[in-house]
C-alpha cells in the first residue's frame, strides 16, 4: 500500500516495564499528541497486556488498541477473547500482532520455541475462526478447537504479523492484513519474501530513532534484544558476520546486553535503525517510505518514565511531521 499523505499512521509499541497507571498515562499521552496506534508486547512476566488495553480503552477515545503476542505463552482461543474483549471495551479499535515467539520471552517460562511456522500459521487461523462468531471444530498442526465458541459475537479485527524469518514473511503475505518491519537494512528483502501485492497489505515500519549522542548509546545497549533471534539473511543484511556473531554471543551469554554492547559499532546501529541529527532522521524515514510504499511509522518506548517519554513522543511526531512529504 502506498503511503499517501491523508492516511500515514504514527504509532507508538510499548514494552511494559513501567507501573499500570504509567503505561495507561503513556497510551493517553499518545493520542493527545496525534497518534493513531498503539501496541503494546505481551513480554509474559511483566504488566499484563489486556488489563493495561482495557484501562487504556477507557481513558481514549481514536487511539487504536493492540497487543503483540505469540502462540505459545497464551493459547490462540484465550487470545482470540482478550483481544474482542478489548474490542468490546474500546469500540471497534482493537488490532493483534502477532510474533513467533523470542527467547526473552519464552526461556524463563521453561518454553521451547518449537515449530513457530505452525504456531503463527495456527494462531492466525484459530483468531479467524472464533471471530466468525459460530461454533468451531477445527484441529491444525499445534492447535485444536472443539465446539468453541467466542461469546462477544462476530468480531472485525485487523491481524498484523511482525516477522523477520522467510517462511513466516511469506505466511504473513498471504494470510495476514499486514506486517510489522524491522532492521532498516533489511527491508527490501522481508517485503520481498512476504511476496503479496503491498496494495492490500499494510506496511508498517518499527524503529527507535536515535538522534542525539545519548540514543545512539542507548541503542547500542539493547542492540542485543534486537538481534539475538534474527535470521542469517537479516544478519547478512546487517553486515554481521559469522565471527562477529559468535562473538557477541559469547559476550551476552557471559555479561548480558551490557556485556555485548561495548561490541555494538556505530555502523551497526545505523544499518539496523534510523540514527543522525533530527534532520537526518527525518530524511532518512521519508526515503524509506518512499522506496517501500510504507504505511506508518512506530516507535518503540523501551524505558519507563512518564515525562521522558511523553517528550520522546513529541519529538518523533515533530521529526516525523506526521505525513510522508512533511
Amino acid at each position: 500500500m502506498s503511503a499517501d499523505p491523508a492516511s500515514f499512521a504514527l504509532g507508538l509499541q510499548l514494552v511494559p516495564v513501567m507501573p499500570i497507571a504509567e503505561l495507561v498515562d503513556t497510551i493517553g499521552a499518545a493520542e493527545e499528541l496525534g497518534y493513531g496506534y498503539c501496541m503494546v508486547a505481551d513480554e509474559g512476566l511483566m504488566q499484563d497486556v489486556y488489563v493495561a488495553l482495557g484501562a487504556a480503552a477507557g481513558v481514549t477515545d481514536t487511539i487504536r488498541l493492540g497487543v503483540v503476542t505469540n502462540g505459545y505463552t497464551r493459547h490462540p482461543a484465550a487470545t482470540a477473547a482478550a483481544v474482542a474483549t478489548v474490542n468490546e471495551l474500546s469500540e471497534g479499535r482493537a488490532f493483534i500482532t502477532l510474533v513467533a515467539g523470542g527467547t526473552m520471552v519464552l526461556h524463563p517460562m521453561g518454553i521451547e520455541r518449537e515449530a513457530p511456522l505452525a504456531v503463527v500459521d495456527d494462531t492466525i487461523e484459530v483468531l479467524r475462526a472464533l471471530w466468525s462468531g459460530e461454533a468451531v471444530e477445527w484441529e491444525g498442526r499445534r492447535t485444536r478447537l472443539e465446539g468453541a465458541q467466542l461469546s462477544h459475537g462476530a468480531q472485525s479485527i485487523p491481524i498484523w504479523v511482525a516477522a523477520r524469518g522467510e517462511r513466516i514473511l511469506e505466511l504473513a503475505g498471504r494470510k495476514a492484513d499486514g506486517l510489522v518491519l524491522m532492521a532498516k537494512a533489511d527491508l527490501a528483502d522481508a517485503i520481498t519474501a512476504a511476496g503479496r501485492d503491498h496494495s492490500d497489505l499494510t506496511l508498517m515500519y518499527l524503529d527507535r530513532l536515535a538522534f542525539t549522542p545519548e540514543m545512539v548509546e542507548e541503542a547500542r545497549a539493547h542492540y542485543a534484544y534486537a538481534i539475538l533471534d534474527s535470521p542469517p539473511r537479516v544478519l547478512r543484511n546487517l553486515g554481521i558476520n559469522d565471527a562477529t556473531m559468535q562473538q557477541m554471543r559469547e559476550a551476552f551469554d557471559s555479561g548480558g546486553a551490557g556485556a555485548m554492547a561495548p561490541l555494538v559499532t556505530a555502523e551497526m546501529v545505523g544499518a539496523y535503525q534510523i540514527a543522525g541529527t533530527r534532520g537526518e532522521c527525518r530524511s532518512q524515514l521519508k526515503e524509506m517510505i518512499a522506496q517501500h510504499r510504507l504505511d506508518g511509522f512506530f516507535v518503540n518506548v523501551i524505558t519507563p518514565g512518564l515525562k521522558a517519554n511523553r517528550a520522546l513522543l513529541a519529538d518523533i511526531a515533530e521529526i516525523v511531521g506526521g505525513t510522508p512529504n512533511a
